[in-house]
C-alpha cells in the first residue's frame, strides 16, 4: 500500500474527510493535504469568506487549481464536499489515484457539522433548512460519489475504525491487482 498513487477522500461535509485523512496519512506514512486548508492559505481568507466575497464559482476555480497540484506525491488528499461533483473532476480523480467515498446518512452529517457558519452552503439557514439542504446536496452529488473505487459507511464508526476499513480495502485492492 505504499505506492505513489494519491488517495482521494471524498464525501459530504461532516463525513470526516479531514480527520480521517490526517490519521490515514499517519498510518500509511504519506503526506496529507486538505484542499480547503490549502485554498484558505493561498487566498489569505477562510472558505466562507471566499464564498461570501467572491462566490462559489471563484472558490471552485481555486479548488480545481489546488486539486490539480495535489496528489502527485502519493498524498492522502481530503477534498471539499462538492469537489468530485464538479464537471470532469470525478474522471480526473479516478485516473490519478484511489478514490474513497466516506458515506454518511444526512442525520449523521447534520450531527457532525456543528456550527453552520463555517459551512458556506449552510450558513444562515434554519435547522430545518439545513436538513433540507443536506438531503438535496446528497441527492445531487451521490452519482459522483458512487463512482469511487471504495466506499466506507462512516455513520457508526470513529475515525480510527474508518482508517482501518480504508487500509483493509486498499490492501485488498493491491492484492487483487497483483502488487501486494
Amino acid at each position: 500500500m505504499r505506492g505513489q498513487r494519491a488517495i482521494w477522500l471524498v464525501g459530504m461535509m461532516g463525513a470526516g474527510k479531514s480527520t480521517v485523512g490526517r490519521e490515514l496519512a499517519r498510518e500509511v506514512a504519506r503526506p496529507f493535504c486538505d484542499t480547503d486548508e490549502v485554498i484558505s492559505l493561498r487566498a489569505g481568507r477562510s472558505v466562507p469568506e471566499i464564498f461570501e466575497q467572491d462566490g462559489e464559482p471563484h472558490f471552485r476555480a481555486l479548488e480545481r487549481e489546488v486539486i490539480e497540484a495535489a496528489g502527485d506525491d502519493g498524498a492522502v488528499v481530503a477534498l471539499g464536499g462538492g469537489a468530485m461533483a464538479q464537471p470532469g473532476m470525478a474522471e480526473r480523480l479516478l485516473a490519478r489515484g484511489t478514490v474513497v467515498y466516506l458515506r454518511a446518512r444526512s442525520e449523521t452529517l447534520l450531527e457532525r457539522i456543528g456550527d453552520p457558519r463555517s459551512r458556506p452552503l449552510l450558513a444562515g439557514l434554519s435547522e430545518r433548512e439545513r436538513e433540507a439542504r443536506i438531503v438535496a446536496l446528497l441527492r445531487e452529488r451521490e452519482a459522483s460519489y458512487a463512482q469511487a473505487h471504495e466506499v466506507v459507511d462512516v455513520d457508526a464508526l470513529d475515525a480510527q475504525a474508518v482508517v482501518r476499513e480504508i487500509v483493509s480495502a486498499l490492501d485488498a485492492r493491491e492484492r487483487q491487482d497483483g502488487r501486494g
